[in-house]
């Protein structure tokens, strides 16, 4: 430890560390809540708030936020952890719920901003320390205050230095990050774009057509009592519903084959080399080809399967399908349920135009070199998002080892 410099257990050197309240909810008035949701960033988001009815249960005074207070998510797996200092004086009263410990720290020892980021630079060590399981993941009171160790100059100009030095660092960072962001944002928009450019212009030789027309046809995975869970086998042949399909292509569940006698059984919905697999429920357009590797899977409950047909590029077809404008499309003919279901009538009358299969096989190949330079500049562009993170962690250890 340098000179000038102290470490203490994180609370030794807090005011209050406490969770917050648990409300009684109101619609309007009250006092204003923070949850989990509003801790994200680093930052607090007041939009995710909710109301508390304080005639209902008071809120006692040390509850209320207050500028400089650290608020820590505390229970939950992938919100445990987060971390954000409150740097402005909330517009209203304000408090949190049970599951957001307030760590306040004691008065004079740290320059505000100081505290904040200290936290900031624990936060991964945080996230590491939930106990329990699932989603019942929590993060102790006695957790957050005995196990955690904290380091700072004692003389708060010294304080007020560094932060000057990150503040500064880290707001050339933010702007460096959301360039990046912006251009990966751009990427994919141009790639959209070119999409829609192929699918909605006009042509000689092109018709008005529908997926049923264009193809061999859609048809159903097993429905009913054709496939019960008992049926279930590790190991053996494939089923492929939505959540098999990816960006790239099929990858399957070895927890949900079929043994080669209920395949047999089932054999209306085996798929072959060129079909297109399609999901019929969830997140609409997520489709894939299938190839020589899943030749003989089956299709599953929840999916359709496309037969090919000489007038319709199978490729060109998947490419259509994943475009953001059929995804829409497909959404709205799904219907607004909370789990989307797609009929495989509507899906085989739904309406497209399509080029000659020349045009189309073309069309695919131009398709095909810009995707491959859109991931190209996507994964340059996610490299220096992740360059840009770790030197962001490499200041923080730097400040906090007293190297700045």
């Amino acid at each position: 430890m340098r000179t000038g410099w102290k470490q203490q257990k994180l609370g030794d050197v807090c005011d209050f560390l406490n969770r917050g309240i648990s409300p009684k909810y109101l619609n309007d008035g009250g006092v204003c809540v923070l949850n989990q949701k509003c801790v994200r960033d680093h930052t607090v988001n007041y939009e995710p708030s909710r109301r508390h009815d304080a005639k209902a249960k008071i809120v006692s005074k040390e509850r209320f936020v207050r500028v400089g207070d650290v608020l820590v998510n505390s229970t939950g797996t992938g919100t445990l952890g987060r971390v954000a200092q409150v740097r402005e004086e909330p517009d209203e009263p304000t408090t949190v719920d049970s599951h957001v410990t307030i760590v306040r720290p004691k008065p004079g020892m740290f320059h505000i901003d100081f505290f904040g980021y200290m936290l900031v630079v624990i936060e991964d060590a945080i996230k590491e320390a939930g106990e329990g399981c699932g989603g019942q993941t929590e993060l102790a009171r006695s957790v957050l205050a005995d196990r955690f160790l904290v380091s700072y100059p004692t003389a708060l100009p010294e304080q007020r230095r560094i932060v000057g030095i990150l503040d500064e660092a880290f707001d050339a960072l933010a702007t460096a990050t959301a360039n990046a962001e912006q251009n990966l944002r751009n990427a994919r928009a141009l790639f959209e774009s070119h999409l829609q450019s192929v699918f909605t212009q006009r042509g000689k030789g092109w018709v008005e057509t529908t997926l049923s027309e264009a193809t061999g046809g859609v048809l159903t995975g097993p429905f009913g009592s054709l496939l019960h869970k008992s049926d279930y086998v590790e190991d053996g042949i494939p089923l492929v519903n939505p959540a098999h399909i990816t960006e790239t292509g099929i990858e399957p569940d070895p927890r949900k084959t079929v043994s080669k006698t209920t395949a047999r059984q089932l054999s209306n919905y085996i798929m072959r080399t060129g079909d297109i697999v399609i999901g019929r429920r969830g997140e609409m357009g997520r489709c894939a080809l299938v190839t020589d590797a899943e030749d003989g899977w089956l299709c599953g409950t929840g999916s359709f399967f496309i037969k090919p047909s000489s007038r319709c590029d199978p490729r060109y077809l998947v490419r259509f399908l994943r475009s953001n404008g059929c995804k829409q499309r497909l959404e709205k003919l799904a219907g607004g349920a909370v789990m989307p279901n797609l009929s495989n009538t509507d899906l085989g009358e739904l309406r497209f135009y399509l080029p000659p299969i020349e045009r189309q096989k073309a069309a695919v190949e131009a398709i095909d070199a810009l995707a491959a330079e859109t991931q190209r500049l996507e994964s340059i562009y996610q490299q220096k998002l992740a360059a840009l993170g770790e030197l962001r962690k490499s200041l923080l250890h730097q400040a906090f080892s007293g190297e700045l």
